[in-house]
């Protein structure tokens, strides 16, 4: 017997998230057919992270037992011939049979994409939460701070959590943003300076061209909604509706209702998972 790791790439549109349940489609579910038609067995995967529903991802991490004699390395190729367009499998190699992809040290890192412009954009809606209001970027990136470090995030969690603690560590935080579309004449370098220098960072001609924002966060691990309830209090700081020194104390709360609310899921993603 064999234990084989997969490097896993998805579109969580389309699916009832990562773990297998009744009547719904999974990532897990149509890893576990496709493998099971190729190993002739019948192969249940185990994941790194259990992503909810319509939550995306760039690197999850899952392990299979098998008796195939399939070089590990083809398993990715064999694979990406079988699985539907929105899940592929982008690495694939051979790990000690101890190995548990959840049972490790971990630095995994989410990326929640915003999309902070005066219309949305149809190529962007299935993995970019469309925000219409502008958003300060100073005002956020100063909130995050005081999320960076160990800390309890019973705030930041879902009440139905079933953890055992709520404490992890968040090693950073980072709010960036890059232009989306349009043509300013900054960017031609005829004026000199930067668009924003320009018009301003809200102005109706930035609001019009847009922003991608980006927050990225690096941790130990991460409660259930936890980046989503941050990037949901994050976007609330960008928008004046709460300030940044209210994240602090919403933290040393520790109360659910002290933070903001619950991003949509669609802005999420699984960006990457490194074993220590």
């Amino acid at each position: 017997m064999r234990r084989i790791k997969l490097v896993v790439a998805y579109d969580g549109t389309n699916y009832s998230g990562w773990q297998l349940q009744p009547n719904a489609v999974t990532v897990e579910q149509v890893l576990n057919k496709a493998l099971s038609g190729i190993c002739n067995e019948d192969i249940r995967v185990i994941g790194a992270s259990r992503t909810d529903a319509g939550v995306h991802a760039l690197g999850n991490i899952a392990v299979f037992d098998t008796e195939s004699r399939i070089p590990a390395e083809k398993f990715a190729y064999a694979l990406n011939t079988y699985l539907p367009d929105d899940v592929s499998v982008q690495e694939s190699c051979e790990v000690d049979a101890d190995f548990h992809p959840r049972h490790c040290n971990t630095v995994k890192t989410y990326e929640y994409k915003i999309l902070n412009r005066t219309f949305s954009l149809p190529l962007m809606r299935s993995d970019t939460l469309f925000f219409h209001y502008p958003l300060d970027l100073e005002a956020m990136n100063e909130a995050a701070q005081y999320l960076v470090g160990e800390h309890d995030f019973k705030s930041f969690c879902s009440v139905n959590t079933q953890a055992e603690t709520t404490v992890r560590t968040i090693y950073s935080l980072e709010v960036i943003a890059k232009p989306v579309g349009g043509f300013c004449e900054a960017e031609a370098g005829s004026n000199g300076g930067s668009c924003e220098e320009m018009h301003g960072a809200d102005s109706v001609e930035n609001m019009k061209r847009g922003r991608e924002i980006i927050i990225r966060v690096r941790g130990n691990g991460f409660l259930y909604n936890m980046v989503r309830i941050i990037a949901g209090t994050l976007i609330e700081v960008g928008n004046k509706r709460r300030t940044p020194e209210s994240v602090k104390e919403a933290l040393e709360a520790c109360k659910r209702e002290c933070a903001g609310p619950t991003a949509p899921p669609q802005g999420l993603t699984l960006a990457e998972i490194k074993y220590l």
